[in-house]
């Protein structure tokens, strides 16, 4: 059960990330087609693998630290 909810908070965070990043012009077109065909290679193609969609809530947590190391340019301070 906290594996899917983490799961999805890792989803709803990759597209919150993804929307904020292209309206902030930190990704552009380039980065944001990078990260959308990134998701969409690991929903697709993870499947097929061994064990693979137990894979893929990791693979999100991944993109999502990527994106927002990009968007922030580092570590997002919490206080």
């Amino acid at each position: 059960m906290s594996a899917g909810i983490g799961a999805l908070i890792a989803h709803v965070a990759f597209w919150v990330l993804l929307a904020r990043g292209w309206m902030a012009g930190e990704l552009g077109m380039r980065g944001t087609i990078i990260a959308v065909s990134r998701w969409l290679s690991a929903y697709l193609g993870l499947p097929f693998l061994p064990y693979g969609s137990g894979l893929f809530p990791s693979f999100f947590a991944v993109v999502d630290i990527a994106l927002v190391f990009v968007i922030f340019k580092g570590n997002v301070r919490i206080t």
